[in-house]
């Protein structure tokens, strides 16, 4: 019986692209926190704790890279930078939910002990 992700394939080149951009360190908690609209650095920095500016600039380019966020200048005094999610990023919208409800599920903060088995 195919899996609705089976297409046949033994690899993925694009489910693999996917997985290792999204995969890659703080990356996700950057889009999850981008799903609530658009925002500037600092503000991302302080939503996301343990976050280092080097990691984030070189995150945000990358996503900006690969046409998931846009970074827009604001002329104004001071001058302001937010970035957005586009059309792209936004449309990841349903995976990045899914992932959380599985990781409340599953990992649950401030508990050590792990959750029980609902299959079970």
């Amino acid at each position: 019986m195919s899996q609705p992700y089976d297409r046949g394939e033994s690899f993925c080149p694009s489910y693999h692209h996917a997985v290792e951009l999204i995969g890659r360190r703080w990356s996700g908690v950057i889009l999850r926190e981008l799903l609530l609209g658009a925002s500037r650095y600092g503000q991302l920095r302080s939503a996301i704790p343990e976050l280092t500016d080097k990691m984030l600039t070189n995150r945000l380019r990358e996503l900006e890279s690969e046409g998931l966020v846009t970074r827009t200048v604001i002329d104004a005094s001071p001058v302001r930078v937010e970035y957005a999610l586009t059309k792209k990023g936004k449309d990841l919208e349903n995976a990045i939910t899914a992932l959380s409800e599985w990781a409340d599920r599953w990992f649950p903060a401030g508990d050590d002990a792990p959750p029980p088995d609902p299959g079970r």
